[in-house]
């Protein structure tokens, strides 16, 4: 794959990206894509190696072909490489842009040198692929008369909204929101994926069949009896959307809100839309509370709107700067990462917990009380002497999702005989054996966040494909019964 000797003479390039100072300036992406010459040199460091760990659940699960589309794109057939991207995986571009990309921490270069720019050149093929105009509708020949709910239109239910509409069912996804992409629209900023991809995807799954019912609380607007009465198959595949919280002392301040509240409102002032209860960081000392991916949206946003100063908490030491013993190649390594929020601007504390939020006559936070820690036994214990007050006017929580909430459509389901697992998610076996995304209710099925609990968008993604499989067999099978 790719040119034999290519590892060695040609060395890893990243994504050119506009200037911090100068990108903090509005919501657009700030990367560009590599051109042809450049696209086609890292193409050829892909490596003959035998056994690709960069594909399959070490490395990719949506299970893409990289080796292959590396080989097409040092060839220069791109064509060929976007219907091999393609073949694996429905949105290229949303995970080209926000996937972490455990494919390059399993690729067998990265043992020896930079492992092959494999997130980049996917973005690449996705985008020359709408560029070209290379990307249309594949209208089933067929139709088999049955018809699918599909409850969520994150990454999850639109990846098994289309697989079974190109299979020939009549599919309708159901959405709360006023627009599609759950988390893809109201959670990931702009400056990560401008919200024309999910746009665009929605238009070509329209071609193709989908009905998408947006403004529809499903277990309110229609009950879980309305969908088991009008469709042969019903999909849950709503996300994993109960924020973990933190239960201090001054919780209830004004001020304080989980990390979603923040970005949701944000995103749809970026559409244009009127956002009454405006949650805004201008001019105010904002503390971002954990370390993950959320949390660093939160600083990149609370950037672009002109904080004063922003911390990033994590309860957590530093991890190390290179990869170490306990995650060992190909496994996805545990280490220090800066993201391109983080390069914009944030004091991040390692090794920090919080005792309490302070507040004034007002009832409005106005300070955070913590102090260090160190871990005994697994757990947290706080040094002594070394408690701290950071001025704070908004407090992010970003410590990551819970569980499913079970109010309405679950809890309706529940009624039926559906189960929840011992984590809060519902319960559905994964895979071929053993259930292949059954529920515990006759024709209802679960994927994504929804069954496996807050995880990356390339498992949404492999699920919804997967689980559109399962569908499909049951709905054939009934057919042919």
């Amino acid at each position: 794959m790719g040119k034999p000797t290519g590892f060695i003479e040609f060395d890893k390039k990243t994504l050119k990206k506009i200037e911090p100072n100068e990108r903090i300036k509005n919501y657009k992406e700030f990367e560009s894509d590599y051109d042809e010459p450049i696209a086609k040199e890292q193409g050829a460091r892909c490596m003959d190696c035998g056994i690709p760990f960069c594909h399959g659940d070490t490395g990719c699960p949506v299970e893409n072909l990289i080796p292959e589309f590396n080989d097409f794109v040092y060839r220069g057939k791109w064509k060929e490489a976007l219907e091999n991207l393609h073949s694996t995986n429905n949105f290229p571009e949303f995970t080209g842009r926000l996937c972490p990309a455990p494919c390059e921490s399993a690729c067998t270069l990265g043992i020896i040198a930079s492992p092959v720019s494999i997130k980049a050149i996917e973005r690449t093929i996705i985008d020359r692929g709408w560029k070209e105009g290379w990307i249309k509708p594949r209208i089933a020949e067929h139709k088999s008369g049955k018809k699918v709910a599909v409850i969520g239109s994150g990454p999850a239910g639109l990846a098994t909204a289309q697989q079974l509409a190109r299979a020939g069912h009549s599919v309708t996804v159901y959405e709360k929101n006023e627009k599609i992409g759950g988390l893809l629209r109201y959670g990931i900023p702009d400056f990560k994926m401008e919200k024309y991809h999910i746009d665009r995807r929605q238009e070509q799954m329209e071609a193709e069949g989908v009905v998408f019912k947006t403004n529809t609380n499903v277990g309110k607007d229609i009950t879980a009896q309305d969908l088991m009465k009008g469709y042969d198959a019903i999909i849950l595949a709503m996300g994993s959307e109960v924020p973990r919280d933190l239960p201090v002392e001054g919780r209830p301040l004004t001020g304080v809100h989980f990390a979603m509240d923040f970005l949701a409102r944000n995103n749809r002032l970026v559409d244009g839309i009127d956002v009454p209860d405006k949650i805004m960081a201008t001019g105010k000392d904002v503390i971002v509370i954990g370390g993950g991916d959320t949390g660093s949206d939160c600083v990149g946003t609370s950037n672009r709107h002109g904080a004063k100063s922003i911390k990033q908490l994590e309860i957590f030491p530093a991890p190390p700067k290179e990869r170490d013993k306990t995650t060992p190649w190909p496994l996805y390594p545990k280490m220090y990462r800066t993201s391109s929020s983080h390069e914009e601007g944030v004091d991040r504390k390692w090794a920090v917990n919080t005792i309490a939020f302070i507040g004034n006559e007002k009832g409005e936070v106005t300070k955070l009380k913590g102090s260090e820690v160190e871990f005994k036994d697994g757990r947290p214990v706080p040094v002594p002497g070394t408690e701290f007050e950071w001025p704070a006017d908004l407090v992010l929580l970003a410590m990551g999702f819970v569980h499913p909430v079970k109010e309405g459509i679950i809890s309706q389901f529940q009624e039926m005989g559906l189960q929840i697992d011992p984590r809060g998610n519902v319960d559905a076996k994964f895979g071929n054996a053993d259930g292949s995304f059954a529920t515990g209710v006759s024709k209802v099925f679960a994927c994504g966040d929804v069954r496996r609990g807050q995880s990356l968008i390339v498992w949404a993604i492999s699920e919804g494909r997967k689980c559109a499989t399962q569908v499909h067999k049951f709905l054939t099978a009934e057919v042919e019964a």
